[in-house]
């Protein structure tokens, strides 16, 4: 791809989604101006070196300039907080996983409580993630830009070098420039995606303590047995190993690429494909089930059929689901594909 078509889109991706088709019009009205079919590279580098730096022009066609830290630190403080709380984030999502699945979560809790107070930590932490790294990144970037005495308010990218047109070789060239809402993967989605592995993922290794028979004793109620056999249940721990490492992976590209592609497509569908069939591996196995429970169902209902029904819906309800989520994928990738065509 041509420098001068990095350029638009470097220029393009920071300006609200409104502003993108005028603004690109214009931009390409510009350098069609200065340069040719048959321009050289060089011919391009000394006309986008005479443009300045994409944030700067940017800011010219979003007609608000930004000086919340300072036009030559707040292009570098932006892409950091892009870069480092998603991270973070995911760190800590880690971190309270695996305090979930070793903390002393006890008999005398109930399911409903135990995923209340896993929800509230994990909001928490979450916060107290973002807010921390927001606060030290703001307060590093303040102090380099109070610090920078040149007067020069060319922004600085990520190593800290004055732009020059061979920077534009960081974009690549299968990113649409107008992106269609619908091709969007929300925010909203990955948070809620890593937050759902969190809660299953530290119930599936502490079943044996909060998934069984509850009975009030006219004090609360009270863990009598629990439904799964945990021996089984950890015995499948790499497959929902697995699983894990595969979902942490998703969530990272999705929030990477920002939009959906037939690629990212591809590897949701992999990742709901594998989730079911460890699911389904782990559910036929016949002593999953805990000893103790199977003879309370024998002796309550007679026998198991009617768990045997809710396992079936529950599957089924995964299916389904992950069916749902692989459709709507290559949808949104497919309406991404649309925006693509080459500029007329």
């Amino acid at each position: 791809m041509k420098l001068s078509e990095r350029y638009i889109r470097a220029v393009l991706e920071r300006l609200p989604q409104g502003k993108r088709q005028e603004a690109e019009k214009d931009l390409r009205n510009k350098l069609s101006e200065r340069l040719t079919a048959d321009s050289t590279e060089n011919e391009e580098r000394m006309v986008l070196q005479e443009f300045g730096h994409p944030a700067l022009m940017a800011e010219h066609y979003g007609k608000v300039r930004r000086y919340l830290i300072g036009p030559r630190y707040f292009d570098l403080y932006v892409r950091l907080l892009r870069l480092v709380i998603p991270l973070a984030v995911l760190i800590t999502l880690i971190v309270v996983t695996i305090v979930g699945i070793v903390s002393g979560i006890g008999q005398e809790e109930t399911l409903i409580s135990v995923l209340v107070s896993l929800i509230g930590n994990i909001i928490g932490a979450i916060f107290n993630t973002i807010m921390q790294t927001l606060f030290w990144i703001t307060l590093v970037v303040a102090v380099l830009d109070w610090a920078d005495k040149s007067g020069v308010e060319t922004p600085l990218g990520l190593t800290m070098e004055e732009w020059t047109p061979d920077d534009l070789k960081e974009w690549g060239g299968q990113e649409a420039l107008l992106e269609p809402v619908e091709a969007q993967v929300a925010k909203s989605q990955i948070f809620g995606s890593l937050i759902w592995m969190v809660i299953w993922t530290t119930v599936y290794f502490n079943a044996d303590k909060v998934l069984g028979i509850y009975t009030d004793d006219g004090e609360g109620l009270r863990f009598q047995m629990a439904v799964f056999n945990q021996d089984v249940l950890l015995s499948y721990w790499p497959f929902i190993a697995l699983v894990i490492v595969l979902e942490l992976s998703l969530a990272i590209w999705q929030w990477r690429a920002g939009y959906w592609n037939y690629r990212l497509a591809a590897f949701n569908a992999a990742v709901q494909t594998v989730s079911v069939l460890v699911f389904i591996l782990i559910f036929i196995n016949s002593e999953l089930l805990n000893p103790e429970f199977q003879q309370f169902l024998t002796a309550t209902f007679g026998g198991s059929n009617a768990l045997t029904w809710i396992f079936g819906g529950i599957l089924a309800i995964m299916i389904i689901g992950a069916l749902s989520d692989i459709i709507q994928g290559y949808r949104r990738a497919a309406k991404r594909k649309e925006s693509e065509a080459p500029p007329g």
